[in-house]
Formats: C-alpha cells, sequence, structure tokens
C-alpha cells in the first residue's frame, strides 16, 4: 500500500502534468510571454546587476570594475532569483496554480530523492566537465589554456559572502533555475508549439547562455566557451525531466553542483 504521504504529494503533479497545461493554453490562460519572458529574463537580470555594481566600482575608481562586480555573481544572483521567483508567482496565478505545483511529487521516504539526486548528480558532473573540455578545444585549441580560461571564474571573496554561497545562496539559485527552465518553461513551450524538441532547444540554449554571464566577460571567445560547455548536462537535466515530470531529484542534483561550484571559484 502506498505511503500516505507520498500519495498526497503525488496530487500537485497533475496541475503541471502536459495535459492540464494544455487544457489552459486552449482556455487562453498561458501565452508564449510567460515562458519566453522568464527563461530570457535571467541572463538579462543577471549582467544587469553586474553592471551596476561595476557602475558603483568604477565611481569610487576602483581598478577594473566590470571584473570585480563579476566576482561577486553567487551573491547577487540572489537578487536574480528573487525577481524570478516573484515573475513566477505572477504567471503561475493566472494559470491558478501554486508555485509548489511545478516542483510536481516530493519522495523522501527512505531518502528516495535524495539517493536519486546524488546519483543524478554523479552522472551529469562529467557531461559538465567533458563539456568544458570539449567547448575549451574547439574555441582555444589547447587545454594548456586552461589557467587563463578560468580565471575569469577563480576569485576571492569576504569570509561572510564565502559563507553565504555556500549555505545559503545555492538552496534558492538551484531550485529557482530548475523551477523556472523545466518545472515551468520546459512544459509550457512543450504545450504551446506542440514538439517537445522545439521547446528543449528554446530552454537548452537560453539555460546553457545565463551561464556565459556568470559572470560576463566581454571576449566572443569566453561566451561562446561557456554555452557550449553547459549545453550538454543542461541538455541530460531536461531529458530526466521529460522523463519523470518531477523536480524534486533534479533539483537535489543541482544543489551538489552549486555547492561545488561555490567551492571551486573561490577556494584556490
Amino acid at each position: 500500500m502506498p505511503n500516505a504521504i507520498e500519495t498526497s504529494r503525488d496530487i500537485p503533479a497533475l496541475a503541471n502534468s502536459l495535459e492540464e497545461i494544455q487544457s489552459r493554453v486552449a482556455a487562453g490562460r498561458i501565452s508564449w510571454a510567460g515562458p519566453l519572458l522568464l527563461v530570457a529574463a535571467r541572463p538579462v537580470l543577471f549582467l544587469t546587476i553586474q553592471s551596476l555594481i561595476a557602475l558603483f566600482l568604477f565611481a569610487l575608481h576602483r581598478p577594473a570594475p566590470m571584473h570585480r562586480a563579476g566576482q561577486w555573481w553567487n551573491v547577487y544572483g540572489t537578487f536574480v532569483d528573487i525577481g524570478g521567483l516573484v515573475g513566477l508567482r505572477f504567471f503561475t496565478r493566472r494559470e491558478g496554480i501554486r508555485l509548489r505545483d511545478l516542483i510536481g511529487p516530493i519522495r523522501l521516504r527512505h531518502g528516495r530523492d535524495l539517493f536519486i539526486g546524488l546519483g543524478i548528480f554523479l552522472l551529469i558532473c562529467p557531461l559538465f566537465l567533458g563539456g568544458g573540455v570539449l567547448a575549451q578545444r574547439l574555441l582555444y585549441g589547447s587545454l594548456a589554456q586552461s589557467t587563463s580560461v578560468y580565471l575569469t571564474q577563480l576569485h576571492s571573496l569576504p569570509i561572510w559572502a564565502f559563507v553565504y554561497s555556500v549555505t545559503v545562496w545555492w538552496v534558492i539559485s538551484s531550485t529557482s533555475e530548475e523551477i523556472t527552465f523545466q518545472g515551468y518553461a520546459l512544459p509550457r513551450l512543450e504545450a504551446l508549439t506542440g514538439r517537445t524538441w522545439i521547446a528543449a532547444l528554446v530552454v537548452g540554449l537560453l539555460w546553457a547562455a545565463q551561464h556565459s554571464v556568470l559572470p560576463f566577460v566581454a571576449d566572443w571567445r569566453y561566451l561562446f566557451f561557456r554555452l557550449l560547455a553547459f549545453i550538454p548536462g543542461v541538455l541530460v537535466l531536461m531529458l530526466i525531466y521529460l522523463r519523470t515530470r518531477r523536480l524534486a531529484p533534479l533539483i537535489v542534483a543541482h544543489w551538489s553542483m552549486d555547492i561545488l561550484g561555490a567551492i571551486m571559484t573561490q577556494i584556490h
């Protein structure tokens, strides 16, 4: 007999099922504006906030203000996440559903989703690393330049900012990313286009593009390097979601990646 808690948590999955989304599209409660705006807004917001911080540092006559501003992306990224969640709340209310409905069922009995999430992390981590290696060979020609490529991310923050990034930032960031790109945008574009591959292509490119501005560096080769490096892992994450229609394990996997990323880019 199914666990009562798990059964009750399966109910929100119905609100975000493809069939329910298609019915709301037919009723005019979902338009192109919501999913396209929310996935495109995240990289724009990251770049905007970094630029505003750079202007402040420029006014203080700090050297390389844009570069220094970008070093704080996993601190100011929380403002992007909050803005995205506000937008999600607006569009989900128009549909008559809750933000919670975007996540789907959560299965915690015996730590099921935690272990599945860690398994997904072990699966996709090599894809992100391998994507970076392949992108670097394609755009830079040699792995010998890896130091110059990654120096744009390595940085030292004050202790309070480091503690924040490894204790709080990833909880909000990973969850909001998964909800925005997968729980919200992907199935709605799937319903609007009638083609899963078109929805995955649009969401995947914009999701990878977000990481091109974490942080933004005015170098076309670096921007394309970041874009290409994230595409393999992002595509696999979307394939897993399209197969399971559940976000909880993917959020756990994303938590693991963001914790690792926060540590790797600040300890050197």
